[in-house]
């Protein structure tokens, strides 16, 4: 049975719970934050430009799911489809209500803060845009990530605009923050962001904000898919300031490190990998780091898949793992975009989840995928990992 919840949006699952007892402790080695996708009502009445309804239930227990293998949540990210689906009174209903969900479990939580409620403006625009979500997140007792603001890229003229913009952030943030780079494979409109195009001006431009306050800045969420980048760049960050890897591709030898350091994670592939992602970095908190890499390298293979070009519509791939895995009742998301990837596409992500392990109940993941083919006159062309000949 189905029921409304507050705001509209239908509960197809039961209310988000505790994290159950025998959860999980938080990681020690690695401080790792899996960016969290929404889940969809599916039977709003709206349109791929209309308004974003969620399904609370479903979308907060998740979170829980989360916690309980002791990951952090980052929340209202670019994986909860921020800028490709979710508008900004969604986003701050969700910041609302992970935050009161955090206090109540335990759970550590980080939120996106960024200029989405604008498409384009003026500078003094943007600082309010940036201001008003700002104020949403500390509201909610969680902290700040400063994502990078399309409007921004779209208006900038220069290196000396982000440093002002940045500047007056940082200065009246109440705790330190996280500052937030995703590359032009995620979000082409934010392609020159930190006023160039060249990297590494770029990269100056960022450590410049840094060094101006640098007890404001807990870390840098980079995601550049760029391995060698990310770690020249942290070993220029300076004392007690943070590089979270938002690399998809290279996690693995990222969060492990080197005799020169390591990165954080904030990771939108934790979403699906939740469950192996924590009994990896378990292993580094024991000293351990052999263990750390058997279990995470199999699964860059997966990763590689759900993010291959187009980068962005990687969230397909990780709403489709999340409903073949039971977490959700449905395979539909805000705006539309579980079409953003072919049957193809969807049936090899279905494939290597399968040889992973990851899915708590393989028969329902088959079921479920032997469904969605059968919807499209596709269950006979590709075979079902799991599902009887």
């Amino acid at each position: 049975m189905t029921a409304r919840t507050p705001g509209g949006a239908v509960s197809t699952s039961g209310p988000a719970a505790a994290p159950p007892p025998g959860g999980r402790p938080p990681l020690r080695s690695r401080t790792v934050f899996a960016a969290a996708h929404v889940v969809a009502d599916p039977y709003a009445d709206t349109t791929p430009d209309g308004p974003a309804v969620l399904d609370w239930d479903a979308t907060l227990a998740f979170r829980h799911h989360l916690w309980s293998h002791g990951l952090g949540v980052a929340e209202a990210m670019d994986t909860a489809q921020r800028g490709t689906g979710l508008d900004w009174p969604a986003a701050a209903e969700l910041i609302r209500r992970s935050g009161a969900e955090a206090r109540a479990a335990g759970g550590r939580l980080v939120c996106g803060a960024g200029t989405d409620q604008i498409t384009a403006g003026s500078l003094a625009a943007i600082r309010a845009a940036y201001e008003e979500q700002l104020a949403v997140v500390e509201a909610a007792g969680a902290q700040a990530v400063l994502m990078a603001s399309r409007a921004l890229a779209a208006t900038a003229r220069g290196p000396e605009d982000y440093l002002d913009i940045y500047g007056h952030l940082l200065r009246q943030a109440a705790q330190p923050v996280v500052l937030h780079w995703l590359g032009a494979m995620f979000d082409p409109a934010l392609a020159g962001y930190w006023g160039s195009a060249d990297l590494d001006a770029a990269t100056d431009t960022l450590l410049a904000v840094i060094a101006t306050h640098p007890g404001k800045v807990d870390g840098v969420k980079i995601s550049l898919l760029d391995a060698p980048r990310e770690r020249a760049l942290r070993r220029r960050l300076p004392p007690g300031v943070r590089c979270y890897t938002g690399d998809d591709f290279h996690y693995p030898e990222l969060i492990e490190g080197d005799e020169q350091g390591f990165s954080h994670a904030l990771l939108g592939v934790f979403d699906p990998l939740a469950p192996l992602a924590a009994e990896a970095v378990h292993h580094l908190d024991t000293g351990d780091p052999a263990g750390f890499r058997e279990l995470l390298d199999p699964t860059v293979t997966l990763a590689r898949h759900l993010f291959q070009e187009p980068t962005r519509h990687y969230k397909t791939g990780v709403v489709l793992l999340a409903w073949l895995a039971g977490h959700q009742s449905h395979f539909t998301m805000v705006g539309g975009l579980q079409s953003a990837r072919s049957l193809p596409h969807l049936h090899r992500a279905h494939e290597l989840a399968a040889a992973l392990g990851l899915f708590p109940d393989p028969d329902l993941a088959a079921h479920r995928m032997r469904r969605l083919l059968s919807v499209y006159g596709a269950e006979d062309a590709f075979p079902t990992p799991g599902a009887p000949a």
